[in-house]
C-alpha cells in the first residue's frame, strides 16, 4: 500500500467507473462534504460512471440514488441496486428474486430476534427500520461482543460483515463484490473478470475486503489503516485524507489522468492534421 500522491498519472487512464464505499468514504464523521459531493459532480461531468457500494440501508440508498450525482447505489452489502428512472422514479434490482423475498426477510426477523436475545447489549442499528434485505447491529466498542453478534448470526446460517457503524447479517451468500459483477454485466455490459482496470474502487472498512482483493486499482481512505489487521489484500494506494478528503484524492488523479488522456489526443490530431498539410 504506497500513498496515492505518489502515483503515476498513467495508473488511471483507463477508469471508466469509480465504485466507492459511503460511510467515512465519501462521508467524514457522518458528513457529506461539499468538496465531496463537488467530485462526484466533476466525475460524472468527464463521463465516468459512479456508484456507491455500500452497506447502507435501503431508505438512504433510495435518497441518494435520486438526488445525489451518481449513476446508482448498491446498498445493504449487495443486496439490491437502486438507480434513477426517467422523472422522479426508481428502477429497484434485488439479489433474491421476488418470489424469494418475503421468505428470506422472514427468516432474517428470526435470526435477529434469536440475536437480541441470546447476546446481552445487542441493539438494533438506529436505521435498522429502513432496511430491506439486511439486519444491522449497532457495532459494539468492545471485540467480545462484537464477536459474539457475529456468531450467533452466522450460526444461524447468515452472511455477516462489520465496518465502523455496523455488525450487518443477511442471508444469500453474496457481498459487495458479487452484486458489483451482476450490475456491471446486466446493466453496463462489463465484464469485470475481463475488464477489471475500468475500474477504480474506494473504501476504508472489513466489508470493503472483497473489492480490494479483486480490482487492481483501489484506493484506502486513511482511516483504513485501522483495519488492516483484517483486511487480506490492502489496498493498492492510500490518501492523505480521510473519508471525503480521501474520496476528493482518488477523483482528482482519474480526472487528471482522462485530461492528460484527452491532451494527448488531442495533440495527435493536431499533429496529424499538420503532417497531411505539408
Amino acid at each position: 500500500m504506497r500513498p496515492l500522491a505518489e502515483a503515476d498519472i498513467s495508473e488511471f487512464r483507463n477508469i471508466r467507473f469509480v465504485l466507492t464505499d459511503m460511510d467515512e468514504t465519501l462521508t467524514f464523521r457522518g458528513r457529506l462534504g461539499a468538496r465531496t459531493y463537488d467530485a462526484l459532480e466533476r466525475l460524472q461531468r468527464a463521463s465516468v460512471k459512479v456508484i456507491p457500494v455500500t452497506a447502507a440501508p435501503a431508505g438512504w440508498c433510495d435518497q441518494m440514488a435520486r438526488m445525489w450525482p451518481v449513476d446508482g447505489v448498491i446498498g445493504e452489502n449487495g443486496g439490491f441496486f437502486f438507480e434513477r428512472a426517467e422523472g422522479h422514479g426508481l428502477v429497484r434490482t434485488f439479489w433474491h428474486g421476488a418470489d424469494d423475498r418475503a421468505t428470506v426477510s422472514g427468516r432474517l426477523a428470526e435470526i435477529a430476534r434469536d440475536v437480541l436475545a441470546a447476546i446481552p447489549g445487542a441493539t438494533f442499528a438506529e436505521d435498522q427500520p429502513f432496511r430491506l434485505t439486511s439486519i444491522a447491529f449497532a457495532r459494539p466498542e468492545d471485540v467480545d461482543a462484537r464477536a459474539a453478534i457475529s456468531s450467533e448470526m452466522r450460526a444461524a446460517g447468515a452472511d455477516v460483515t462489520d465496518n465502523n457503524l455496523w455488525v450487518l447479517g443477511w442471508l444469500g451468500g453474496y457481498d459487495k463484490l458479487a452484486m458489483t459483477r451482476r450490475v456491471l454485466a446486466t446493466r453496463y455490459g462489463v465484464d469485470i473478470e475481463v475488464e477489471r482496470d475500468a475500474v477504480l474502487y474506494v473504501g476504508d472498512s472489513v466489508n470493503d475486503a472483497p473489492m480490494f482483493g479483486f480490482f487492481r486499482h483501489t484506493v484506502g481512505v486513511s482511516t483504513v489503516t485501522r483495519d488492516l489487521p483484517q483486511i487480506p489484500t490492502p489496498p493498492t494506494w492510500v490518501s492523505e485524507g480521510p473519508g471525503g478528503d480521501g474520496f476528493v484524492e482518488a477523483a482528482d488523479a482519474v480526472l487528471m489522468a482522462r485530461s492528460e488522456l484527452s491532451r494527448k489526443a488531442a495533440a495527435n490530431v493536431v499533429g496529424g492534421h499538420t503532417t497531411s498539410c505539408r
